[in-house]
């Protein structure tokens, strides 16, 4: 199968990877807007070759669209103009209700399925592509009454050559888990490391003090600030709700600290300690 990968960054490149080493896909054309990105996929041989827009959607069987959230309903309307009938759109955007409303009336909607891998790392642009990114994880379908089934039983069976299980969930559902899921561990983290480095001006202090529980909870505010500012935009109302929730939590573990009641503390750190037997 000829795959078209639109966006060779972290995801792209990664999902061009592991689509090479599962032999899943016969040739992978790279759709690329910055020059550098282009020429560094060609190098690290995660494309076979790079083509415009236009020649990628002529010669592509499945089209995957890695682009920026913002960008993302721009795209899809531009391909899914484009295509022919037995061609299949994918795409791997971390919000689903905006981008699925926003390609409702979209010519060729129905070859466009709507999915999210749920893997990735704080890393962006194509010498972030690891082999074994997706192996293990889980990728959401969205809506998917409204995709062909063949289209739906061929991107299914791309994510899992790569190793991926499969959940179908509603769109908006979607967005409200991933706010509370996913959303929330980058804001917390872009938050945690705002306050040290406002607080810290002594970094050489702070680099020989960051133990193993710093460093992981702010590894995520090494994320791309371009990739996630548009995905808290489209989710806006459903992040509101879960922002609104973690502070109240943290107030609540404030005032337990500030009364010194560390009976309770210890109860609320008991309670917050069966999320082990989700996460094992």
């Amino acid at each position: 199968m000829r795959i078209a990968i639109f966006g060779i960054g972290l995801i792209g490149g990664s999902l061009a990877k592991s689509l090479r080493e599962s032999n899943f896909a016969s040739e992978i054309i790279g759709v690329e807007n910055s020059q550098a990105h282009a020429e560094k996929a060609l190098e690290l041989g995660l494309v076979d070759r790079v083509e415009s827009k236009e020649n990628a959607i002529a010669e592509a069987d499945l089209i995957i669209l890695t682009v920026p959230v913002n960008a993302l309903i721009d795209e899809l309307k531009y391909v899914l103009e484009r295509i022919k009938p037995h061609q299949i759109v994918t795409d791997c955007g971390s919000t689903k209700g905006v981008i699925i409303d926003g390609v409702r009336n979209a010519a060729n909607r129905n070859r466009y399925v709507a999915s999210h891998p749920m893997a990735g790392t704080e890393y962006s642009g194509p010498t972030a592509a690891i082999s074994g990114l997706f192996n293990g994880k889980i990728c959401i379908f969205c809506d998917v009454e409204n995709s062909d089934s063949d289209a739906v039983e061929t991107v299914e069976k791309m994510y899992r050559a790569i190793g991926m299980d499969i959940k179908q969930m509603e769109s908006h559902q979607h967005d409200i888990h991933a706010a509370y899921i996913s959303h929330i561990s980058h804001i917390s983290s872009f938050v945690l490391a705002a306050t040290v480095l406002e607080k810290e001006k002594d970094e050489e202090a702070i680099f020989e003090m960051a133990g193993g529980g710093f460093e992981s909870t702010v590894r995520l505010a090494k994320s791309s600030p371009n990739t996630w500012s548009p995905i808290f935009q489209q989710n806006k109302a459903y992040l509101l709700e879960a922002i609104d929730t973690y502070i109240e939590k943290m107030y609540h573990f404030r005032n337990l600290i500030n009364k010194n009641k560390f009976a309770e503390l210890e109860k609320f750190m008991s309670e917050a300690n069966e999320i082990k037997k989700i996460l094992k």
